[in-house]
């Protein structure tokens, strides 16, 4: 093995990579090896280009009497750099097969009227030119009927809209607008002495291009430079179709709204403290009243007061109580809580012992219980907490990724899409108690059909923070006695869980003939507190041990692995210890950093993390902990990296900045190591998972070609 010490690190150059016979070796191998579109039964492996025909399906919504489920499916573009959205119905009894009842490209988010007759939804138009601005693309609401027929706009309002609630008389709309905010309304809002930033005046005169910014937090991934506004609410009257403010506020963005059962008062969180754009963590419950009078904005009352996060609030159906997510500090247990709509009781902790996060909460319709979902050993779980009795159980056994979690509002189904590693998402309902699973939808059964697709082996692993996970997925082509290479994957993070969900790159990989492996490393979610909190202020450490240490696992358990063709990758804090893990060994073939970091020191004061989020993982500021930030980055020692490496990044990534490819390439090309630069235009840290399509695809391409060319 060419494995280097984890600390501290050599202090000499490496030696040349490869001996003749290692090459040699490795050729007769590649003969040896069958191909991997062989197939007797007619199935072939997974290349980039299915990409293309996927369905992506989310966003289930069941009618009020439950026989119907709405829901958004995507498809790409046919020029490949967009995906078009439209809505369709499945019957909740079988039988037919889905009817389209949209025929818009953006169509996303719907739900059903109270009395279900109409299904709103959001819909991204163009708005006309005017005499004072350009057209611009904006989001509204649209409603159509259920049976179909020509989608209506509902709202018009400047801006757009970003999110919608129906009332529960149906006759109004809660809005969730993002605007620039006035002096006179943040005022109403604003706590006592906040300076509140003073409305740009009108002026003909030209304007220089600049960006003004005051806050820590002036960046995000995806969005950019942030600009000067904010999401509040309002109550919107359908039949006049005019508009009520809700909410105001300067320096704060009032989120996760849910209206009470009665129609009359609004629980949202917020972080009013003022110090949400200085990274802070202390989000609030609030509630206002909602009222129709024409009289002034309404006060927010403070429900929750307590300096970590309170979130994510939901009324129970008889609107006594609320339940919510509650967390202590960025790397502490969620914890759900309920307590009474008065806030005059202290409120009740729901999952002691539960060392899970929970998300996705849903009530029961009869208020005796809460649906939520949670990272758990590889699978994103199904839950059910029975409140009379505080009991917790798991409500399916599919070893499986629950996402968009709903329940019917007669409350005798819960719809939800299921995806695993061998099938992409589609819609599914079971009975409240976890009976009569089954999915509705098979939008991406006839592709799958021609498809080669393997399923994940589980690898049980212990180390000091308890039992954890790794797992592989055996090539296209594998049969024992033969030898194969393998990839080892880093996921991101640190925090997240990787395991019983699609992923279509490994199955592409494997398609090449290659196993794929990762594992749950420490800092996962998923496997307890502990397992999560031991990475803190680790960065480098016990995260590379746990994927060092794995690999050595799997090659003692797996024969059929070829210890000469190990290749490496990962993306974002993947990324990280891809680039971190070179500079320790030179056992990999070749390796692919995508998003990476290189450089902490760089990466702390360019990417959109604030100084005060730093502060917590690294256990102070540059200037009081710099050697942690400067030991722990691989720029330090990349000159003890000689792996041929190829770096994948995103020119518009605010996570981690081009600037941190642009240094690693730097570094490897001054001590000459094999490596190329691809930089995708526009992209940012979403590639891999949302980026435009036709650039997603040939980030998949470059990798392939890369290994192979090292193989």
């Amino acid at each position: 093995m060419r494995w280097f010490s984890l600390l501290p690190l050599p202090t000499s150059h490496l030696a040349a990579r490869f001996l003749a016979a290692e090459l040699l070796t490795t050729l007769l191998l590649g003969i040896l090896l069958p191909s991997p579109a062989a197939r007797a039964d007619g199935l072939r492996p997974m290349v980039p280009e299915d990409y293309f025909r996927f369905t992506f399906l989310s966003s289930p919504q069941i009618s009020p009497d439950s026989t119907e489920v709405v829901y958004v499916a995507a498809k790409v573009s046919e020029d490949r750099r967009s995906r078009e959205s439209s809505l369709w119905l499945v019957s909740t009894a079988g039988g037919d097969g889905p009817l389209q009842l949209t025929v818009g490209d953006t169509d996303a988010a719907p739900k059903w009227s109270p009395d279900g007759r109409w299904i709103a939804f959001l819909r991204t138009v163009e708005t006309p030119a005017s005499q004072d601005s350009k057209p611009k693309r904006e989001t509204q609401v649209f409603r159509i009927r259920r049976n179909g027929g020509e989608a209506q706009p509902l709202t018009s309002v400047e801006g757009g809209v970003t999110s919608f609630l129906w009332s529960p008389d149906g006759r109004h709309l809660l809005l969730t607008r993002r605007t620039e905010e006035d002096g006179e309304m943040a005022a109403a809002e604003a706590p006592d002495g906040e300076n509140l930033k003073e409305a740009s005046e009108d002026s003909d005169e030209p304007q220089p291009d600049i960006k003004v910014v005051r806050s820590a937090l002036y960046k995000r991934n995806g969005t950019g430079y942030l600009d000067d506004k904010q999401a509040h609410f309002w109550w919107f009257d359908i039949e006049t179709r005019t508009t009520r403010r809700l909410t105001a506020g300067a320096g704060w963005n009032d989120e996760n709204p849910s209206i009470s059962p009665d129609g009359s008062h609004l629980v949202f969180d917020a972080d009013r403290s003022g110090e949400e754009y200085d990274g802070g963590p202390n989000d609030d419950l609030w509630i206002v009243p909602i009222t129709d009078d024409g009289g002034p904005l309404p006060k927010a009352r403070q429900l929750t007061d307590h300096p970590h996060s309170d979130t994510a609030p939901s009324w129970s159906p008889n609107g006594d109580s609320i339940a919510y997510l509650h967390t202590d500090g960025p790397y502490e247990q969620t914890e759900i809580l309920l307590r009474d709509a008065a806030g005059s009781a202290p409120p009740r902790r729901l999952t002691d012992g539960f060392d899970r996060h929970p998300s996705n909460l849903r009530w029961a319709a009869d208020g005796q219980g809460l649906f939520f979902l949670a990272d758990d050993r590889g699978a994103r779980r199904l839950f059910h907490l029975d409140l009379p009795g505080g009991r917790i159980r798991q409500l399916l056994s599919e070893q499986a990724s629950v996402a968009d979690l709903e329940v019917a509002p007669r409350g005798d189904l819960l719809t939800f899409t299921l995806h695993d590693e061998t099938r992409l998402a589609e819609v599914w309902v079971c009975r409240p108690d976890g009976s009569e699973a089954r999915a509705l939808t098979r939008a991406n059964a006839e592709l799958l059909a021609e498809l080669e697709r393997g399923a994940l082996e589980t690898l049980d692993l212990s180390q000091a923070t308890g039992s954890f996970q790794g797992f592989v997925l055996k090539p296209v082509g594998w049969r024992a006695g033969a030898s194969f290479p393998l990839v080892l994957q880093i996921k991101g993070g640190p925090g997240g869980m990787w395991g019983h969900r699609w992923m279509h790159e490994f199955q592409m990989l494997a398609g090449k003939g290659w196993g794929v492996a990762f594992v749950n490393y420490r800092g996962s979610t998923g496997y307890g507190e502990a397992h999560q909190n031991a990475v803190r202020q680790d960065y480098g450490g016990v995260d590379a041990q746990d994927n060092l240490d794995f690999l050595e696992q799997l090659l003692e358990r797996n024969p059929w692995i070829d210890r000469e063709r190990l290749f490496l990758t990962g993306g974002s804090h993947g990324g990280f210890l891809t680039n971190w893990i070179l500079t320790r060994t030179d056992r990999f073939r070749a390796a692919v950093t995508q998003r990476s970091v290189s450089n902490w020191v760089s990466e702390a004061g360019t990417q959109q993390y604030t100084p005060r989020q730093m502060n917590v993982e690294f256990g102070g500021s540059l200037w009081e902990n710099y050697d942690l930030y400067w030991d722990r980055s691989p720029i330090k020692h990349a000159d003890r990296i000689s792996t041929p490496t190829l770096i994948l990044h995103g020119d518009q990534d605010h996570i981690c900045p081009i600037g941190q490819a642009q240094e690693l390439f730097y570094a490897l090309k001054a001590n000459g190591v094999e490596t190329e630069l691809v930089i995708f235009e526009g992209e940012n840290h979403s590639l891999s998972r949302t980026g435009t399509p036709i650039n997603l695809v040939e980030r998949l391409r470059r990798i392939i070609e890369w290994f192979e060319r090292h193989s």
